[in-house]
């Protein structure tokens, strides 16, 4: 591929060097130019969301429209990276670009605007001319790249939530072995406190394990679902992790629990909770949606209490101490021990969130008032 030598301004933000410049759609869509890094959850590679397809369109079709009468603008600069050096002439401020030696550069921001630029200049070729302001980052590591990425995406714009949690996750991972950027501080809260990572390996646990109750039925980040077996998000899952069961007032909380320790318990609570409200082959249950997840969840303190005091989580022992807190449930509230109570548009799929708190409260009250509680719970 040809060098390219573009007119460049270096910028300097600490020990991170910019040069703010722009190049032609012909640039752009020379072979391997860039690549965008797309996020896959079961491998743990990657931090880019999906490419919407429609958007890139919608945008092609502004740019054929107005580059017709010469009013064509796409003034936002797009974010390129490399790990490599960048040749920079002081004395004519330009930037010498040889693909061959970079290599493909990561798109960090803009993927749907390039991609639009490319699907415009393929119907129009006049288009191949259009000028674009590109800020290129050098000698910025995989890592850093990544950080970067959810810094612009999160402090500029809005990202989806679940592709936030997967980045966070592996930021914590990694803290301890590479050099990271440094953060803005809510998110290098999230990352020190480690509950994303966690909670990310939890929900990854609970959906690939095949003894497990949510075996394929939570939509991961970038996860399309083509299968339509996918019954809740990750988003959704981690949030309530994060809210009811990873605080200091779970049992199964803190440093002394590991994470491997904290996805078995979860694994035999939700087997003990579906094998005594999900019927056999019931694909209609919406226990393994939000108003379940969050239900369960809520209650799991009491439940756990008892389970860590007799220091037996087994599934067979969360069952007996569920079917007696069932039994010792309101009336107004004993039909959350029913399976039918659970199917698809019965009272739970119209359960709002101050209702769902109300049955988790009964739930807790009716684990702690059971016979021998002040001791824990007797088998």
């Amino acid at each position: 591929m040809p060098e390219l030598t573009r007119p460049a301004a270096r910028i300097r933000q600490g020990n991170l060097i910019i040069y703010a410049t722009s190049l032609q759609v012909r640039d752009l869509r020379q072979p391997n130019f860039y690549k965008i890094d797309t996020l896959d959850s079961d491998e743990g590679t990657g931090y880019q969301r999906l490419l919407n397809e429609a958007r890139a369109k919608r945008l092609a079709d502004y740019l054929l429209d107005g580059h017709k009468a010469l009013e064509a603008f796409l003034p936002t600069s797009i974010f390129l990276a490399t790990d490599k050096l960048v040749p920079f002439d002081e004395a004519t401020n330009t930037v010498r670009i040889d693909p061959d030696k970079v290599g493909s550069f990561n798109v960090v921001d803009g993927q749907h605007r390039i991609r639009g630029l490319v699907l415009a200049a393929e119907k129009d070729p006049s288009l191949n001319d259009f000028e674009v302001p590109v800020n290129i980052a050098v000698n910025l590591s995989a890592i850093s790249q990544m950080a970067h990425f959810l810094i612009v995406n999160t402090t500029q714009r809005s990202v989806d939530k679940a592709i936030e949690q997967q980045i966070v996750a592996r930021l914590t991972q990694m803290i301890e072995f590479e050099k990271t950027p440094v953060l803005p501080k809510w998110i290098q809260r999230q990352v020190d406190k480690g509950e994303d990572s966690r909670a990310i390996q939890i929900v990854q646990y609970l959906n690939d394990e095949k003894e497990s109750p949510w075996f394929g039925k939570i939509r991961m980040a970038n996860d399309d679902d083509t299968s339509g077996d996918a019954t809740i998000n990750q988003k959704s899952f981690v949030t309530s992790l994060k809210k009811y069961i990873l605080t200091p007032s779970n049992p199964i909380s803190g440093d002394q629990w590991s994470t491997d320790k904290q996805r078995k318990v979860l694994n035999n609570y939700w087997r003990a909770i579906r094998n005594l409200l999900v019927e056999p082959d019931d694909d209609t249950s919406v226990i393994f949606k939000t108003n379940g997840l969050h239900m369960f969840h809520s209650a799991s303190p009491a439940i756990f209490l008892h389970l860590a005091n007799l220091k037996d989580f087994k599934t067979e022992t969360v069952e007996q101490l569920l079917s007696q807190a069932f039994e010792n449930l309101p009336t107004e509230y004993i039909g959350v021990s029913s399976p039918g109570f659970w199917k698809r548009g019965a009272t739970a799929s119209g359960l709002n969130q101050a209702a769902i708190r109300k049955f988790a409260t009964a739930l807790s009250t009716a684990v702690h008032s059971q016979p021998g509680s002040s001791d824990g719970f007797s088998m």
